[in-house]
């Protein structure tokens, strides 16, 4: 465990000195730390599934609170409480059907009694309702009879009996980890192929002849526009997106595949949306209301395509999903940016009033933008293009509500 919590604090200070930023980068290494998590994670006979939630919870809140810009972090601490609250339903559907089968036997009360201390309250519950829910690809795949399940008999009842029921507890900590590490596996692959698996659908949304506009720079973006570029003719509008201007950035990225680019400033937008066909835009997270925090500038780029009924496309990953509402106290909506991104301070040395301390000029440079959901036409996603009224659908099957929140704040005095 040393080895773990070295690998735990060193993720922590990465993010809380921004070495790691970005939603696919920190969703990618907080999946792949909480998967050693799991798989160093010493599992009880009894309340398994509790024994790894707690674990994921602990090590969870010291990630979001290192960095809590960065959205993406809770959101993979989220969706894998959700997988094993998954996986532990699964089980326990598995374990119930097993007890009705078994109801006959002579030592009915015992067994009873011993399966069900593995089993949580909680998970048997949900076991009742599973029946209402389709079950995933992963569950039905993981629920395939294995040889070792076959019934002892011999002699020395007692005895073989007392060992097949510890190999039984035993053998569900293993299918519990091992699912859920199965499980993770298939999100770290997700989040790699995130990209592509959105550029899949450009040829159904971009059409022959027609304008884009972005801002600034969105890999998402880019891998999109250059696959409908094989087969379709369009022209791309990039606001540059200042004060970083990654817009130049990704212009010299869509020359460079032959597309035909055009570079405005921000504040030409109003002035050339109404030549626009859609514009199509990336975002650091997705609220639950269908709201979008997206980098600075954005916000802009809506209203003046709202105001000339130009599509507003949103491309997003399903890792930048949040559960959350924009009020919600837990959700820190901006970041500040070093002044140095906007002024020379060699410039306005003499703005600086150094006999008093204070200054009498003051520079704010804000990292992102909030977008009601009123001005989002279409979010794609990964798993297809979506109203923003639908993404509460969205989010109910990629997160558990029991997770949403995962440390209760405490008012003082209380």
């Amino acid at each position: 465990m040393p080895d773990l919590q070295a690998a735990v604090n060193d993720f922590v200070v990465k993010l809380k000195r921004r070495q790691v930023e970005g939603s696919q980068a920190t969703a990618r290494e907080t999946a792949v730390l909480l998967r050693s998590v799991i798989s160093q994670q010493r599992v009880p006979h009894s309340n398994q599934a509790a024994s790894l939630i707690e674990a994921v919870k602990s090590v969870g809140v010291q990630l979001i609170a290192a960095n809590p810009v960065e959205l993406s972090v809770g959101n993979i601490v989220r969706h894998i409480l959700h997988i094993i609250r998954e996986e532990d339903v699964s089980l326990a559907t598995t374990d119930v059907g097993g007890l009705s089968v078994s109801a006959g036997s002579d030592d009915e009360d015992d067994t009873h009694h011993d399966n069900s201390s593995a089993l949580s309250a909680a998970a048997l519950a949900a076991a009742s309702r599973s029946a209402l829910r389709a079950p995933s690809l992963h569950n039905l795949l993981e629920s395939i009879p294995s040889p070792a399940a076959a019934p002892l008999t011999g002699s020395s009842g007692g005895e073989s009996e007392g060992k097949s029921k510890s190999a039984d507890k035993n053998s569900r900590s293993w299918k519990l980890k091992h699912g859920v590490i199965e499980a993770i596996n298939e999100l770290i692959e997700d989040i790699d192929n995130c990209h592509s698996q959105i550029a899949e659908q450009a040829l159904e949304h971009i059409h022959q002849n027609e304008v884009i506009l972005t801002l600034g720079h969105s890999r998402t973006v880019m891998q999109f526009l250059c696959e409908a570029k094989k087969k379709r003719s369009f022209q791309v509008f990039i606001a540059e997106g200042a004060p970083r201007y990654q817009g130049h950035a990704l212009a010299k990225e869509l020359v460079a595949r032959d597309l035909q680019t055009t570079v405005i400033t921000d504040s030409a937008v109003f002035a050339m949306i109404s030549r626009v066909n859609m514009v199509m835009v990336g975002a650091h997270a997705v609220m639950a209301n269908g709201g979008v925090i997206a980098p600075v500038g954005h916000h802009m780029v809506a209203l003046a395509a709202h105001r000339h009924a130009v599509p507003f496309v949103v491309l997003a990953a399903s890792h930048k999903l949040c559960p959350l509402y924009p009020h919600n106290p837990e959700v820190l909506l901006n970041d500040l940016k070093s002044p140095s991104e906007l002024l020379d301070f060699g410039d306005f040395s003499d703005c600086i009033d150094g006999g008093t301390g204070g200054t009498r000029l003051r520079v704010v440079n804000p990292a992102f933008d909030y977008i009601p959901p009123q001005l989002v036409s279409l979010f794609i996603t990964d798993t297809g293009g979506h109203n923003p009224s639908y993404m509460y659908r969205l989010i109910a099957d990629y997160y558990t509500p029991d997770d949403y929140v995962l440390q209760q704040h405490v008012e003082p005095g209380i």
